[in-house]
Formats: C-alpha cells, structure tokens, sequence
C-alpha cells in the first residue's frame, strides 16, 4: 500500500490512496475473503450505497477474476434503518436487491467505503434481520479512520488511516466521481 501522502489540487486535502494502492487493497481483501471463506462458495457480497455498492461490485469481480466462485451480489440500503433519520436531512432510499436464493444461511459480507462511527454498519444489519437470517455476517471496508461509537470491527480492511474528528475522508470512485483516490482533508 502507498505511504506516501500527494498534495491535491481542487480535492480540498492530501491524497493518501490513490488508484493503484485501491486496487491492490481490493485484490488483498479479495483474496483473504477467499482464504477466511474456505474458498468463497456461496457467500454473498452486499455493498451499501452508493460507494460501498460500487466497491462491492469490483469486489465480485476480482474474486473472480484471482480464482474465486462467481459469487452472488446484494445491494442494501439502510435509509430507513438509521438513527440520525430525524436530524439529517432527507435522504433518498436506494434500491435494495438480493440475490434470488436470498440470504438465509449464507455467509454475507458486507462492504462500504469508510468505516467511522459504525452506525451506517448497525443500520444496514438492521436492515439485514428484515431481509432474512443469514449464518454470519462478515465487514469489508476500504478505509477504517477509528472514532467508534459503536463495537464495530472489520474483518477485511484496505487501510487503517487514523483521523482527527476535524478531518475528513472522501472516497473517490471511478464509477461515481471520475478517478480513484481516498483523500483526507479538514473539516471546514
């Protein structure tokens, strides 16, 4: 993974991921999914939108393509199953999607980009418990910056970026935003 830190113009912070380092934490968390799994057959990989979604995308592809099952894909929104619903503003329910075979007994692996608080983690396995009961349910995340306020931990992690409250982490996806980066910034 790249330590070294790029100063970044118009991202309002300092690159501390770029492209390359995004893709081979992706191929490291693919193959240690694999490796935890005994193979990976029959787990679901579940993002939570929007950019833990894309991830979660890129994850089932490169399972497959270091060797891996083609494994099924889930979309879970956890709009109406977050705390903060009152104090936010109001917020867009995504699509929610899961695999024909659901996720009864299955292993589901859930996937976002930033890991902080770990409330957007207990909504989307609220969210889950709706959905059916799966055997276990695994956390793949690309950046964990610490300030838990619940007891939430990752089995799979692109980077441990320790942060400041004052700081700011923006995950920069091809898909939605043009180019890869993780990029950490000040709170203004």
């Amino acid at each position: 993974m790249g330590t070294s830190v790029h100063n970044m113009r118009g991202a309002g912070g300092k690159e501390v991921l770029r492209a390359e380092d995004i893709s081979r934490s992706l191929t490291r968390i693919a193959f240690e999914i694999i490796e935890k799994n005994e193979g990976g057959a029959g787990l679901v990989i579940a993002g939570i939108p929007t950019r833990g979604a894309t991830l979660a995308r890129r994850l089932v592809r490169r399972i497959g393509e270091v060797g891996g099952p083609n494994l099924d894909l889930a979309i879970i929104d956890t709009t109406m199953f977050r705390d903060d619903l009152a104090s936010q503003p109001l917020r867009a329910p995504h699509e929610t999607h899961i695999p024909h075979e659901g996720i009864d007994g299955r292993t589901v692996v859930l996937v976002d980009d930033v890991l902080f608080t770990g409330r957007t983690i207990k909504a989307a396995l609220d969210a889950l418990s709706g959905i059916g009961r799966p055997a276990a349910v695994q956390l793949a995340v690309l950046v964990d910056r610490g300030h838990r306020e619940l007891p939430i931990r990752p089995d799979y992690v692109g980077k441990n970026l320790p942060t400041s409250r004052q700081e700011t982490v923006t995950i920069l996806l091809d898909e939605t935003d043009g180019r890869d980066s993780v990029v950490l910034g000040k709170k203004a």
